[in-house]
């Protein structure tokens, strides 16, 4: 338990302080004055001034945040982007976030999504080229070999590769299936490898078999192998995976917002933080490229979620840049201040209702994610 907790809290900190370093470094790019980089949420143990910026540890180690001059104060793991204006001194001014031209502020305010969809993608392109990716392969696999059947008395073993059948080459476990009831009683040829080593196989598909088994008696499947990709060609293939996976978090997302407001029920596929330290406890049991894989997409989801444009969110900030920039007027600062207050209330009572689901669904037994049983 104590080690799933500091993963957790390991993985999210990661996630976070990617996502500020994004808002960071592009502010700093502009020469927008940062006043603090802090990791963690306020009350603050330990700070110190380098330069013109407070890098400080706080004590509750989750998310983090990055204070810009010029602008409202921000809150834990965003950055507060209201029109308002504060009064800076003169000699500063030209330095306030708020002053700066439109394009510059949605550069710094988007740096922070585009940042975790870079991290995602370069750890999947890490994962790609050192530890591989499962793709479909040319024949097909034997899964298991059921007990007194034709399959077992020829010799055929779980872990088998059937490459073709009297000569015809196999590529689907259908073929195995259609070309062993064609020749029903008949004696047929098999050409087997396994690790490397083949091997012919004569057996004959028996034309009586009980229910729920075939001809052969052999439970069959794809056959899939392991492929690394050269670390010039995973950036390629790691951002068209994550691009992949965009438009299945988007389509899940909708279908999620669909059944919320149109059913009253969350899905049993959507987790909130309990669920997801739970499910980072079973993924740690499996190994460090699981964990890997679970924060890249743990980082995609920050990306595509903080990108909506709803108020309190960076989406919602966007939102209101891009409207200023085509109205060409700001929008007023009460109005918006309003609209994160009242986004920062949906976002807050969303997130307390899949919890308390979670937390159901712990206490009765249920796993969290059905996939996960």
């Amino acid at each position: 338990m104590i080690v799933t907790i500091l993963v957790f809290l390991v993985i999210l900190s990661i996630l976070v302080l990617i996502h500020e370093a994004g808002h960071f470094f592009v502010a700093r790019f502009f020469n927008i004055k940062v006043e603090e980089f802090g990791f963690g949420i306020p009350p603050r143990a330990f700070g110190k001034k380098i330069g013109e910026t407070l890098y400080s540890i706080n004590w509750l180690p989750i998310g983090g945040f990055v204070k810009l001059y010029g602008e409202d104060e921000a809150g834990a793991g965003k950055v507060s982007l209201s029109s308002s204006k504060p009064k800076p001194a003169p000699k500063d001014e030209s330095r306030a976030f708020y002053s700066r031209p439109v394009w510059q502020r949605f550069a710094v305010v988007f740096a922070g999504v585009f940042m975790n969809f870079v991290l995602a993608v370069a750890i999947v392109s890490v994962l790609f080229s050192i530890v591989g990716v499962s793709v479909p392969a040319k024949h097909v696999l034997v899964r298991e070999v059921l007990n007194d059947s034709p399959a077992e008395k020829a010799g055929i073993i779980a872990g088998d590769i059937i490459e073709n059948i009297n000569g015809d080459e196999i590529e689907s476990p259908q073929e195995v299936i259609s070309l062993t009831k064609k020749h029903l009683g008949e004696e047929i040829t098999l050409r087997i490898q396994n690790q490397g080593k083949e091997r012919i196989i004569k057996i004959t598909p028996r034309k009586v078999y009980p229910k729920n088994q075939g001809p052969l008696g052999v439970g069959i499947e794809p056959n899939f192998e392991t492929k690394k990709y050269p670390i010039w060609e995973a950036p390629f293939v790691g951002t068209r995976e994550v691009l992949n996976q965009t438009g299945l978090i988007l389509q899940g997302l909708s279908n999620t917002l669909v059944q919320i407001f149109t059913q009253g029920k969350i899905p049993s596929d959507v987790a909130g933080p309990v669920g997801i330290a739970q499910i980072t406890g079973k993924i740690v049991s499996i190994g460090p490229s699981a964990v890997l894989s679970f924060m890249a997409l743990l980082s995609l989801n920050l990306a595509i979620i903080n990108v909506l444009p709803i108020p309190a969110l960076d989406g919602g900030r966007l939102l209101f840049i891009v409207i200023e920039g085509v109205t060409r007027k700001k929008v007023s600062p009460r109005a918006e201040s309003m609209a994160h207050t009242i986004g920062m209330a949906f976002l807050l009572g969303l997130i307390a209702l899949i919890t308390i689901h979670d937390i159901f669904r712990a206490l009765s037994g249920q796993p969290i994610l059905p996939q996960l049983k």
